[in-house]
């Protein structure tokens, strides 16, 4: 079986400030904050997670990186973003919303810069109505 590398981010020490170290911030972390980032985005249904996510929900554990997922290149970090957004909004501005938040929400609160943040819609999503 193949060994799983830990690969993590190093932030940049901000400027003007002494550099007392080294900070590293694990791929789980990019994906934990851009996947609350999207969930917040007016429009945004849902993000899309794997059956580990699914079996981990319904046992009660919330998974705040369903749907997200963060790749290390050379050229930076890369995002990439699976969810359903709601029948009615727009899914271009929902998707450019949905960079941009994220884009500001990483480098809020880890002065990292994404390289790219790649948004797919898998669904739509209808409201659902009890009309019985």
């Amino acid at each position: 079986m193949a060994e799983k590398v830990a690969k993590s981010f190093v932030q940049p020490t901000p400027s003007g400030k002494e550099e007392l170290g080294k900070i590293e911030v694990a791929p789980e972390v990019i994906e934990v904050i851009a996947g609350i980032a999207t969930t917040e985005i007016e429009g945004v249904a849902a993000t899309r997670g794997n059956f580990a996510s699914g079996v981990a929900e319904k046992f009660g554990k919330k998974v705040h990186s369903k749907g997200v997922k963060a790749t290390i290149t050379e050229d930076g970090i890369i995002i990439e973003v699976y969810c359903s957004v709601k029948y009615g909004y727009s899914i271009p501005k929902v998707a450019k919303e949905i960079q941009t938040v994220i884009r500001q929400a990483i480098y809020n609160m880890t002065s990292i810069d994404t390289s790219e943040v790649n948004v797919h819609i898998t669904a739509i999503q209808f409201e659902m109505t009890n009309e019985d």
